[in-house]
């Protein structure tokens, strides 16, 4: 086998991974807004995932307008979470940008996508471990203290993880 058909080969045996963005959104008060998506029992964070060959902040800025009909300015990655395999999803990689603060304004021209969305709440960070799924509201948690630090962590299941 030639050098190029070998490398193709290792190329087309490299495991993929999946990828979604999500934003972290705020009110004045400094609560989070959450989604509740039509297709699922859990409520969720704005954004959604990562298609072939777009970026992740494409990729949210995309969702963020299909799903709300807003396009906010997409601030720093507040965090990046590598989420271990959960059958039938392989492992992935969640990035959280800080979407920064909506106006009253901003808020009132939230356009909900019926086909994906049917309810949205601004909650207080206190009550994230109430709403969302676990590894979800611990990513969520560590992105404000991120943001709020003006800082980026690095997550594994939703945990800050401090590399040596």
């Amino acid at each position: 086998m030639s050098d190029s058909a070998s490398y193709l080969a290792f190329v087309a045996s490299v495991p993929r991974l999946r990828a979604a963005a999500g934003a972290l959104l705020r009110d004045n008060e400094g609560r989070v807004l959450v989604v509740h998506p039509v297709y699922k029992d859990e409520w969720d964070i704005p954004g959604g995932m990562v298609e072939a060959g777009e970026s992740p902040a494409s990729a949210l800025l995309r969702e963020l307008q299909e799903e709300l009909g807003i396009t906010p300015p997409v601030g720093q990655l507040a965090c990046v979470d590598w989420v271990p395999p959960t059958p039938p999803w392989d492992a992935g990689l969640m990035f959280v940008f800080n979407a920064g603060v909506l106006t009253d304004s901003q808020i009132a021209a939230l356009r909900l996508q019926p086909e994906e969305l049917d309810e949205y709440v601004f909650a207080p960070p206190a009550d994230l471990d109430k709403l969302l799924p676990p590894g979800l509201a611990r990513r969520m948690n560590a992105a404000i203290l991120a943001a709020d630090a003006g800082q980026t962590a690095y997550l594994e299941d939703g945990l800050i993880c401090l590399l040596p």
